[in-house]
């Protein structure tokens, strides 16, 4: 898998607004198979791209079931681990949400994540990626919900992969990836197009 940042001066990247997207990888499961489809995204959207694609992993990142006694929008974090999420979603300006439909839902880890900021989300372009036997459109739907609560810009396009029983192996993994995805590339292509555009009218 792609090395995960954390921050801009550990990825050792420019820190100019409009360079760092990060692809949450928004399962936490051990047998996940979240990570392959954020990389395969991940690496879609880089190419022939200006702008800097980074995985970004909520089970390495282990935040704890949200535990601090204030509210997120007054910015006052008792807890290092809060902290430290706070500076890592403050340096990226863009964001992929990639996550699996759970029951018509997504995933808990996920919305624990979203819930322990707010401002540090505010403004910030993004979509969702959703993953599921028919694409995950009812968890696509609902997190969108929660992006325009957070006043993030969500944009036009987003993504629901479809993945059947075929495409698995009996440990439910994904046995070939670019197989699996390559009709959904041109759609992650507009994403990066529509990423760029909205970046770039923030520099206006």
């Amino acid at each position: 898998m792609t090395e995960i940042s954390t921050s801009k001066e550990a990825a050792g990247q420019p820190t100019a607004r409009g360079d760092r997207i990060a692809v949450v990888i928004g399962s936490t499961r051990p047998t996940r198979i979240c990570p392959d489809i954020a990389s395969w995204i991940r690496e879609v959207a880089q190419a022939g791209s200006p702008l800097t694609y980074e995985l970004l992993d909520l089970a390495e990142i282990g935040l704890p079931l949200l535990d601090e006694p204030l509210k997120a929008a007054l910015q006052q974090y008792h807890r290092e681990h809060t902290r430290r999420w706070s500076r890592i979603i403050e340096s990226y300006d863009g964001f992929i949400f990639v996550f699996p439909q759970y029951n018509w839902g997504y995933p808990a880890a996920l919305k624990n994540a979203l819930d322990y900021l707010y401002y540090e989300w505010r403004d910030k372009p993004a979509t969702v990626a959703t993953y599921g036997t028919r694409g995950g459109g009812k968890a696509a739907t609902q997190l969108l919900t929660v992006l325009q609560g957070l006043h993030m810009r969500a944009l036009d396009n987003h993504l629901e992969l479809a993945i059947g029983d075929n495409d698995v192996d009996d440990t439910w993994q994904i046995i070939d990836v670019e197989a699996t995805l390559h009709a959904y590339r041109e759609q992650v292509r507009a994403i990066d197009e529509q990423l760029i555009e909205a970046l770039k009218d923030d520099q206006q």
